[in-house]
């Protein structure tokens, strides 16, 4: 039998609700290529719950690059 994991993905809106910022922030952000890495579905912008944790581990760890 085949598994399948299922990535959670968050939209920005959530993304922003959750770090307590706007969604043009995050935009921002995309523009410049900093921040969490994301995903492009048509035109919607999707970020991986894996990522978000990843991204905010290192920035509790003090390893922001």
């Amino acid at each position: 039998m085949d598994t399948q994991s299922t990535e959670v993905l968050l939209t920005a809106k959530e993304l922003a609700e959750r770090w307590s910022m706007s969604q043009k922030t995050l935009a921002n952000h995309r523009c410049n290529g900093t921040g969490v890495p994301y995903v492009k579905i048509g035109v919607a912008v999707r970020y991986q719950l894996s990522d978000v944790s990843e991204f905010e581990r290192r920035i509790a760890s003090g390893d922001a690059a």
